[in-house]
């Protein structure tokens, strides 16, 4: 279930690791993993792990033994993250679609995803599938942004790459930031069969060494690299100098400070039922 306005190939992964990863997700991925709790032969599943930002931290948080299966539908994601581990540790990469999870019933301890559902064309079967894998007793474990509004630096990328083609404004940041009401999540996650949902709103500073550096992720780090490129490639020095500038006014430079904020969820798989199974 690919789209080719939300695939992150080529230097995507790169960018995206690079100038976006320490600054805006790096904080939430510890604040995940801490909140993650298995006993020392526990198994992990985690969906949509990108550049294996949140599996690091998973790593450094769960005891060795724990076991990681970390999955991504994009090749180009999976095989940036899995350069940056080295081979004696405990996660394995496995390219995979969450809506049609090549496991088993019950074979995980955990399924936890850091950003990644809002990206899912069809959330109730992911959700299912999540479901499905998961043994009794056990959670899933995620987070989603909250609204652009809410986080603004890509606001700031995002008004600013709009109003430079104001006739086909890219869209990719709508994307994002468009699964954070919490009844819909809430009420996706019971059809799905879990129980004790619970959903917090967590606001956290994402911090840029400038101003230029944050820039190259809201640009290149992302698919609205594509978009622009198709539009008028020959106006990024304008767009990166007016995010820049932007993103100075409102949130300093050297260091930029900005306000983040988003959802983290997590919903058990109630111990007196059977895993869902596939027809």
């Amino acid at each position: 279930m690919f789209d080719e306005n939300t695939a992150f190939v080529g230097s995507i992964p790169e960018n995206y690791d690079r100038h976006l990863g320490p600054v805006a997700l790096s904080p939430y991925a510890e604040d995940l993993a801490k909140r993650l709790t298995l006993g020392t032969e526990g198994s992990v599943l985690e969906l949509a792990c990108g550049t294996g930002i949140l599996t690091r931290r998973l790593l450094d948080c769960l005891p060795p033994t724990v076991s990681i299966l970390a999955t991504d539908l994009s090749d180009a994601m999976l095989n940036y993250a899995a350069r940056k581990f080295f081979a004696q540790e405990n996660v394995q990469w496995k390219q995979a679609d969450a809506h049609e999870l090549p496991f088993s019933d019950q074979s995980f301890d955990a399924v936890v995803c850091q950003f990644g559902v809002m990206f899912f064309p069809v959330k109730s079967k992911a959700f299912a599938e999540a479901y499905r894998v998961l043994k009794p007793g056990t959670v899933f474990l995620f987070n989603v942004w909250d609204a652009i509004e809410e986080n603004v630096l890509s606001h700031i990328a995002h008004t600013t790459i709009s109003d430079f083609f104001e006739d086909n404004p890219p869209d990719f940041y709508e994307i994002p930031f468009s699964f954070h009401d919490a009844e819909t999540i809430k009420s996706l996650l019971m059809s799905a069969g879990f129980e004790d949902v619970k959903i917090e709103v967590v606001s956290l500073l994402a911090k840029a060494v400038s101003a230029r550096d944050v820039t190259k992720g809201l640009v290149y780090g992302n698919p609205v690299i594509a978009a622009i490129r198709e539009r008028d490639e020959t106006r990024l020095p304008e767009i990166e100098a007016a995010i820049a500038s932007e993103i100075v006014r409102r949130c300093g430079d050297e260091p930029v400070n900005a306000r983040t904020r988003a959802l983290v969820c997590s919903a058990v798989k109630p111990a007196t039922k059977v895993g869902l199974t596939r027809s």
